[in-house]
């Protein structure tokens, strides 16, 4: 499908709480994902967020992404996604979470 960003766009995380804190989500390493794979767990973004230069100055520098059933959610980062589609990349380096 040419022009899909994502898979599907969310407004909830419909997979169970994870409980993970800041520090345990840096001990999941980050790899490749397609934007195309994911579905967002946030349906607005803050376009100051997306705009500024230093948006993860104070977080992450990479998006967290569960996986539940198969199923890959986006669940902090869509900003960096977004770039990353403005930058026509198909890909963002994440950590991803797998939940059984």
């Amino acid at each position: 499908m040419a022009g899909v960003i994502f898979k599907a766009v969310g407004d909830t995380r419909p997979y169970p709480e994870h409980g993970y804190s800041a520090r345990q989500w840096s001990n999941v390493p980050p790899r490749l994902v397609r934007l195309d794979d994911l579905v967002t767990t946030k349906r607005t973004l803050d376009l100051g967020m997306l705009l500024s230069e230093d948006s993860t100055f104070y977080g992450d520098l990479f998006a967290h992404v569960v996986e539940y059933e198969g199923t890959l959610y986006l669940e902090d980062g869509l900003h960096r996604a977004l770039r990353a589609a403005l930058h026509q990349r198909p890909t963002l380096h994440a950590r991803v979470l797998v939940i059984e």
